[in-house]
């Protein structure tokens, strides 16, 4: 994977993590930790589709990588409403 490629995967997780955040309603932080919560989205997701038998969604294939752009929104949101509920001051 080269350097336009690695920035391109940087740039499409934190998309995706930018939707979850907008989905969830739940906003902390900037740019990395929509980076951050678009990966851990995708691990989560793809973990989640795997479990319940469900077809992959929407995958880019970057530099001999999938991507899975639909579980990753999916993912992101699950985990940004969880960190809310876990911080979720009174």
């Amino acid at each position: 994977m080269g350097f336009l490629e690695f920035l391109l995967l940087l740039f499409i997780a934190g998309v995706c993590g930018s939707i979850g955040q907008a989905i969830a309603g739940y906003s902390r932080g900037g740019c990395v930790v929509s980076i951050v919560l678009g990966f851990i989205g995708a691990l989560l997701g793809t973990w989640l589709s795997e479990q319940l038998g469900l077809p992959e969604l929407l995958n880019v294939n970057i530099g001999g990588n999938t991507f899975p752009i639909i579980w990753s929104i999916i993912g992101s949101v699950i985990f940004v409403v969880i960190v809310g509920l876990l911080t979720k001051k009174n």
